[in-house]
């Protein structure tokens, strides 16, 4: 008996010797290892939901910002019967065969539908169903609906920018993927969310105004509705900066419903991309090339009493008989027998000179994509009518962006800004990672464009084509076209199918906006001092009055009035 109890003492401490030393060694040899496995079994990484920077507008307002919504996945090789397809069809779009085809090649992950909407996906939790799951991503979403939408654009479901701002600046707005670390405990439920610091792009700032943006689509949607008109495109830009205010194409879309658009060709920026005759907006170019030359001075005189005037064998006619024009009349009224006379004056050389020097037949350079720029035939391609044609505007292919920014020359004092879009880029922590610089090239002089702010004036006094432009208040210099559109079919220009336009700037001797209007294949009317002028004229008055610009006869009698410094925050550099 003694033995036993002596040999199982002996046992007892044979094994307590071996926990000590095991303990030892687990303490001061092993630690390292055990702690490792252990944090292994409680740290786990958790992939951190990247987010798109925000797009603010000029005043700070939201136009596009990021979102969190759930995506709904299935695991295809534990569905264990139809039934749970045909549940899942009550919710959302299923494709039951593909289903089907991924089981049996024992896929076990397939995405059902990325970004559901919170009530289905909340229906879907409630069921619980085996093998269906939902993981959280980010889902752009854009606050103000259509306002804007060619301009910000919008991205596909994997949130990489498809059109507009969202596409040009995708490497800025972007945010990679990155994970943190998450404390669990052993069965693997979350403790701590580690490190919560978001994941984000960088921010963009851009030169619109949310106000003057809905006041510009308000009036355009409403000269849509009245002309039965195909499309049309307002831009409205600083001439002395080119900061574009507003941009706005109908038809139109809302980049929350993607999925509504039938029709492609809506996304399209049109106001960048796509080509149209101009008529005699176009003037503006023979005009000033004439000035700036020194061939006419504005009280030179042309007779266009024949009402027309013939070109290589081709008869180019007035709308209406005009008599002896002065070089001020000829813009004043839009003859084309004036003009061409102007331009036979200066030469094809010449005008082709001019016109290359207002950057016709190149893109702007606007920070949108899609931009294409426009066709101009060199001299040596003209045929013996382009003399006559192109100096009113037809044989060339211009944007509206062009057309806008060459009236902006003369409003300026004779340069050729260049057109931007986004003014400043911050990162998540505030820091400016890009500021816009203004771009200007002086192309004609001070002398030539105060002669021809002058002479735009007269568009829109009594005698002029487009006096339904005319604001009370603020003189309003500028142009109207109405140019038939070209019929490949026939060959020749179709006789009920036009573009109808108004461009110039406003108020006239200090201009703060310069705009331009285009209807295409406006029903009933079609001269852009009917159509376009009027659309002018009502943006213009409540743009005005939004940015608190004083009234020309309120400065004539000394009133004071307080001007917006913030929409022409660049304009005191930009025009020294």
């Amino acid at each position: 008996m003694q033995k036993r109890l002596i040999l199982l003492k002996i046992v007892f401490l044979v094994c307590f010797v071996s926990i000590i030393f095991r303990l030892g060694l687990i303490m001061f040899v092993e630690h390292e290892a055990y702690f490792s496995r252990a944090k292994l079994q409680q740290v786990k990484k958790q992939e951190i939901i990247p987010k798109r920077g925000n797009i603010y507008d000029r005043t700070g307002r939201e136009l596009a910002v990021s979102l969190e919504k759930e995506s709904l996945f299935i695991d295809p090789a534990s569905v264990k019967s139809d039934e749970t397809i045909s549940v899942l069809k009550h919710y959302i779009k299923v494709d039951t065969d593909h289903i089907i085809n991924q089981a049996e090649k024992n896929k076990r992950f397939l995405w059902l539908e990325r970004k559901v909407d919170h009530s289905v996906v909340e229906k879907i939790k409630a069921l619980k169903i085996e093998g269906v799951g939902f993981v959280t991503e980010g889902a752009r979403f854009y606050p103000k609906g259509f306002l804007a939408s060619h301009i910000l654009g919008f991205v596909n479901v994997d949130e990489h920018g498809m059109e507009g701002l969202e596409r040009y600046y995708d490497r800025y707005l972007k945010a990679e993927k990155s994970s943190k670390s998450v404390l669990t405990d052993a069965r693997g439920k979350k403790l701590s969310d580690g490190d919560l610091r978001d994941v984000k792009g960088n921010n963009i700032f851009v030169t619109i105004d949310e106000g003057l943006q809905y006041i510009v689509e308000k009036y355009l949607d409403e000269a849509i509705k009245k002309w039965h008109a195909s499309s049309g495109t307002v831009i409205m830009m600083d001439p002395f900066t080119g900061e574009i205010l507003a941009l706005a194409n109908r038809p139109t879309y809302d980049p929350n419903s993607l999925k509504s658009i039938k029709d492609i060709g809506i996304i399209r920026n049109r106001a960048i991309t796509d080509l149209y005759e101009p008529g005699s907006t176009f003037k503006i170019v023979t005009a000033t090339a004439a000035l700036e030359e020194g061939i006419v001075k504005p009280s030179t005189k042309f007779d266009c009493s024949q009402g027309y005037i013939e070109v290589g064998g081709k008869r180019v006619k007035d709308a209406h008989k005009q008599g002896v024009l002065t070089f001020e009349e000829v813009i004043q009224k839009s003859s084309n027998v004036g003009t061409i006379k102007i331009a036979m004056m200066l030469g094809k050389e010449k005008l082709y000179h001019y016109i290359k020097k207002f950057e016709f037949g190149e893109k702007t350079g606007i920070d949108l994509p899609g931009e294409i720029s426009g066709y101009v035939r060199p001299t040596q391609k003209w045929s013996g009518t382009s003399i006559g044609a192109i100096p009113i505007g037809q044989e060339v292919a211009v944007t509206a962006i062009q057309i806008l920014r060459a009236y902006s020359t003369i409003a300026n004092g004779g340069y050729l800004v260049k057109p931007f879009v986004v003014s400043e880029i911050h990162s998540p922590e505030g820091n400016i990672l890009y500021k816009a610089v203004i771009h200007r090239e002086r192309v004609v002089s001070e002398k030539t464009a105060r002669i021809m702010r002058e002479v735009l004036k007269k568009v829109t006094e009594d005698g002029g084509t487009a006096t339904a432009a005319k604001l009370d208040g603020n003189n309003v210099a500028g142009k109207t076209g109405t140019a038939q559109k070209y019929n490949p079919k026939t060959g020749g220009y179709s006789k009920d199918s036009y573009v109808s336009s108004f461009v110039g700037f406003i108020p006239a001797d200090n201009p703060c906006i310069a705009m331009i209007v285009v209807i295409h294949d406006p029903k009933g009317m079609h001269y852009g001092g009917v159509v376009a002028a009027p659309v002018f004229k009502a943006i213009s008055d409540e743009a005005l009055a939004y940015l608190n610009v004083p009234r020309d006869d309120a400065k004539e009698k000394g009133l004071v009035v307080t001007f917006n410094n913030e929409i022409n925050r660049n304009v005191t550099m930009a025009r020294k």
